[in-house]
């Protein structure tokens, strides 16, 4: 609990301050940190009392000379939830030092006990961090889902409710001209902070890289986890952290999940949702896997087999100057259930302008737009042309 970089921190400015030197032992009576470099490492026999009694005692001239280790002044426990695990010393005339005594005594608990409070912190986000990893890579020929179910029931978590997974994504900065923003690295803490806040007690919030955070929400007993409703907490991810930090932000959502396997398949959509909906939907920051399950298969076939799906499906039309424009109608058209003022609506054209456009994808790959079955793969085409080319489309 007393380490001795803290300890002899503490002693130094100490020492500096009062005027008198300090020094602090650990529960054994061994010296950790001194004012006097010199004595780090000796005995200190005087404390072995302190730390039995935890009471302070005082030693004259005459008295320090028949203990080991030890010179005139004042020796007194340092107690932390009842438990002595050290003392401090203060060197001089017992009369002259005793004012000094009680005070850096209690300042050396405070500054220890916050310590011992800052490095639980650190353990409980370092154990937050590896919870969600391991969730995330779980594999169950490798790990027991109740073993990763048990470890989050000790940080407080039941990952047996409905859940979803959102990662978070927060863009860097542009630095200022006077070099004064903060970078995102240096406020992860604060950005970790303003997550929490944003969402429950019951919702598991970790920070997994400098710019990358994972929060698995519980789903509401009512919705069920819809599309919809898991789309809000990304959105609401993203508004926090731009009215908090004045970030820009992205988030991916995976699906409604219950348990480690199913969690472990959330996160991994959310993954795909943020690097496919960045690419796809650049206007847009928040990104739910359910729109973009095609995008996802196709994302897994490789390049080779899209762009030969887009060559032979598409053909002339992909090389055609409005093909980004042509595109974007085909992919309406299909998900407005092929319906014109659905479709027109959806593209803020015309009726008329549909059409016309609707027949130029007809004359240029011979294939009659009313035909569904075709233009379902055309469809296709064009998310694998979004993905091989996202710069130059938007859906």
């Amino acid at each position: 609990m007393l380490s001795a970089p803290l300890a002899q921190q503490i002693a130094r400015e100490t020492s500096e301050v009062i005027g008198y030197n300090v020094l602090i032992t650990d529960d054994h009576g061994i010296v950790i940190g001194s004012g006097d470099p010199s004595r780090v490492g000796s005995f200190h026999e005087a404390s072995v009392d302190v730390l039995a009694s935890q009471q302070a005692a005082w030693h004259t001239a005459a008295e320090a000379q028949r203990l080991r280790g030890v010179k005139p002044g004042m020796t007194l426990p340092i107690v932390i939830d009842g438990e002595a695990v050290g003392t401090v010393g203060i060197t001089g005339s017992p009369r002259q030092v005793r004012r000094f005594g009680l005070v850096v005594r209690r300042q050396t608990e405070i500054l220890l006990q916050e310590s011992v409070e800052l490095r639980s912190r650190l353990l409980r986000e370092r154990a937050l961090e590896e919870l969600v990893r391991d969730i995330g890579s779980f594999d169950a020929d490798v790990v027991d889902p109740a073993f990763l179910a048990g470890r989050a029931n000790e940080l407080g978590f039941d990952l047996g409710v409905a859940r979803t997974v959102v990662i978070v994504e927060v863009d860097e900065p542009v630095p200022a001209a006077d070099g004064g923003r903060s970078d995102v690295a240096t406020l992860r803490p604060e950005l970790l902070r303003t997550l929490r806040q944003t969402f429950g007690s019951a919702d598991l919030v970790a920070a997994m890289t400098a710019g990358r955070f994972a929060v698995l929400p519980v789903l509401g007993r009512r919705s069920g986890g819809t599309a919809e409703d898991r789309l809000r907490f990304g959105q609401a991810a993203v508004r926090a952290i731009a009215a908090g930090h004045g970030f820009g932000s992205r988030a991916g959502i995976g699906g409604a999940a219950r348990g480690i396997a199913a969690l472990q398949e959330a996160y991994a959509d959310a993954g795909d949702a943020l690097h496919l909906g960045k690419g796809c939907a650049p206007g847009e920051t928040s990104y739910v896997i359910d729109g973009l399950r095609a995008h996802q298969v196709l994302a897994a076939v490789g390049h080779r087999a899209r762009s030969r799906l887009v060559s032979v499906v598409a053909g002339p039309l992909a090389t055609h100057p409005d093909w980004p424009e042509l595109r974007a109608t085909l992919i309406a058209w299909c998900e407005s259930g092929f319906n014109l003022v659905r479709t027109a609506d959806t593209l803020h054209i015309h009726r008329n302008t549909l059409i016309y456009r609707l027949e130029k994808i007809e004359r240029l790959t011979g294939r009659p737009w009313r035909d569904h079955r075709s233009t379902l793969t055309m469809y296709l085409a064009c998310h694998a042309s979004q993905l091989d080319s996202p710069q130059r489309g938007s859906k």
